[in-house]
C-alpha cells in the first residue's frame, strides 16, 4: 500500500505513463481495475493512455473492460478525447471495438469530430492550452503501411493533425453522405496521397461506385491545379478497382474512358495514377501511350509501362515482339522500383518468348535482393532450369524476406521435375 492506493493500482498507474504493455497486461490479469483512476490527472487510465496515443496500451484496457463512454467530471469521454487528440485509429478502437454506440452516444460523436475537424490541430492546441507560442510539428508515420500525418504539441499537449481524416470516416460508417465538394476540400488541406486525410476521403468517394462521384471526379481532371486533377485521378482509379469490402466493381470496365486526359496530362504524379487506371484496361492506344513513356523522367510512370501492354487474364497471351523488346530495356533501369515493377511483371508473364526469361536471368544479378528473389521465382515458374543455379545469387535472406513464399519456387520446381522423370 502506497499513498493509501493497492500496489497494484499504483502500479498500473505507473506502467500505464510508461507505455509497458507487458506489465500492464500482467496488472489487469492480476486484477486490477482497468477503470481505474489518476488522482494527479483525475482521469480513468484509458485517458492516460488516449493522450499519449499508445494503440497497444488502450487495446489491452479494453480487452479487460475499460469503458470508453465512462463519463468524466468535464463531460468529456475516453472516446471524445481521442478525438479531441485527432486519433484516427485510437477513435476506431474506441468506438467500433465494443457493441455499437448508442444513438445519443453517436450523435454526439459526430458533432465533436465536426467541431474538431473545422477547428484543426493547431488552433485547438492554442485554445486548450490558451498560449500563442509557435507548434512544434513531428511527422508521424503508420509502421505496416506508408499512411502519414503531423503530431502537433504545445506547452505538453499534443494532438493529431488527423480530424479531419476521423470524421470522414465515422460519417461513411455510419451512413452519412458528406457532399463531394467538402470532401475535397478536406483533402486538398492535406495534399499529398499518404496523408491519411487524403486517404480517408478517396477511399469514401471512391467506395460511393455511383454515377454522380464518377462524373464530378472526372471533372476536377479538367481543373488547372495539379492537386484537383490528382484527387480526381486518385478517386476514379479507385472506382475502376472497385469495392473490395463487397466485391462490386461497376466501373471495372471504365478504365480507358481516361484515355484522353492521360494522353495530355504533364504532371508525373498525376499522370502515374491514370496509368494505373488505364492497366486495368486493355486497348492498341493504351499500350501505344505506356510504351511512349519507357524513358519518362519519373520512375513512377516507366513502372507502369508493362502493365499497360496487352495481355490476357492468364498471362498466356504473347505481346508484340517489337513491344516486349522495349520494355525489358528497363532491366537496365537505374530506378530499383522500375525494375521491381518489371520483375513483378515478367514473373507473371506466361508468354514463351526467350527474351521474357533472358530478362529474368539478368534480373537474378541486380543489387537489390527482393528483385533477385522474385527473378529466381520467375524462372522457376516458367520451367526454366537457369534458375537452379540462379537461386545461389540469391544470398543469406533478410528478415524482411523470410517468410516470402517466392522462395520456395524452385524447390517446386524440382518436384515437378522429379514427379514428371518419375511419371516418364
Amino acid at each position: 500500500m502506497r499513498g493509501g492506493r493497492p500496489d497494484g493500482v499504483v502500479g498500473a498507474l505507473g506502467a500505464v505513463r510508461r507505455g509497458d504493455l507487458q506489465e500492464v497486461r500482467a496488472l489487469l490479469e492480476s486484477g486490477v481495475d482497468p477503470d481505474v483512476y489518476d488522482d494527479v490527472e483525475g482521469v480513468p487510465v484509458l485517458c492516460l493512455a488516449v493522450a499519449a496515443h499508445d494503440e497497444a496500451v488502450v487495446e489491452a484496457l479494453l480487452e479487460a473492460g475499460a469503458d470508453p463512454l465512462r463519463r468524466l467530471s468535464d463531460g468529456s469521454t475516453p472516446l471524445l478525447r481521442a478525438v479531441t487528440a485527432g486519433a484516427w485509429r485510437l477513435t476506431d478502437t474506441l468506438a467500433f471495438g465494443r457493441t455499437p454506440l448508442p444513438l445519443p452516444d453517436r450523435e454526439e460523436l459526430l458533432a465533436h469530430a465536426r467541431h474538431w475537424a473545422d477547428t484543426g490541430a493547431e488552433a485547438g492546441l492554442r485554445r486548450l492550452t490558451g498560449l500563442t507560442g509557435p507548434v512544434t510539428t513531428t511527422r508521424v508515420e503508420d509502421p505496416e503501411v506508408d499512411w502519414w500525418w503531423e503530431a502537433v504539441s504545445l506547452g505538453g499537449l499534443t494532438l493529431h493533425d488527423a480530424h479531419a481524416a476521423v470524421i470522414t470516416a465515422l460519417e461513411a460508417r455510419y451512413g452519412r453522405r458528406t457532399p463531394f465538394d467538402t470532401l475535397v476540400e478536406r483533402a486538398l488541406a492535406h495534399p499529398d496521397r499518404d496523408h491519411i486525410v487524403w486517404f480517408k476521403v478517396v477511399l469514401t468517394l471512391a467506395h460511393r461506385l455511383d454515377e454522380e462521384t464518377w462524373q464530378w471526379s472526372r471533372d476536377l481532371l479538367d481543373h488547372p491545379d495539379r492537386h484537383h486533377r490528382l484527387l480526381g485521378a486518385d478517386v476514379l482509379l479507385g472506382m475502376v478497382l472497385g469495392d473490395f469490402l463487397t466485391g462490386r466493381d461497376p466501373f471495372s470496365d471504365r478504365a480507358d474512358q481516361l484515355l484522353p486526359w492521360a494522353q495530355q496530362e504533364e504532371d508525373p504524379e498525376v499522370l502515374a495514377v491514370l496509368l494505373h487506371a488505364l492497366t486495368h484496361a486493355e486497348g492498341a492506344e493504351i499500350e501505344a501511350l505506356g510504351l511512349s513513356y519507357v524513358t519518362h523522367p519519373d520512375p513512377r510512370v516507366r513502372s507502369l509501362v508493362p502493365s499497360c501492354l496487352q495481355v490476357s487474364g492468364d498471362g498466356r497471351s504473347v505481346v508484340r515482339r517489337g513491344s516486349l523488346a522495349v520494355v525489358l530495356t528497363l532491366v537496365d533501369d537505374p530506378d530499383p522500383d522500375v525494375r521491381t515493377w518489371l520483375c513483378h511483371w515478367l514473373r507473371h508473364y506466361r508468354g514463351p518468348e526467350p527474351e521474357a526469361g533472358d530478362a529474368l536471368l539478368a534480373l537474378t544479378h541486380d543489387p537489390e535482393q527482393r528483385i533477385r528473389v522474385h527473378a529466381v521465382s520467375g524462372l522457376a515458374v516458367r520451367d526454366d532450369p537457369r534458375c537452379v543455379a540462379a537461386q545461389q545469387r540469391i544470398g543469406p535472406v533478410g528478415e524482411d524476406l523470410r517468410d516470402d513464399e517466392a522462395l520456395f519456387d524452385v524447390w517446386r520446381y524440382q518436384e515437378r521435375r522429379r514427379r514428371a522423370a518419375g511419371a516418364g
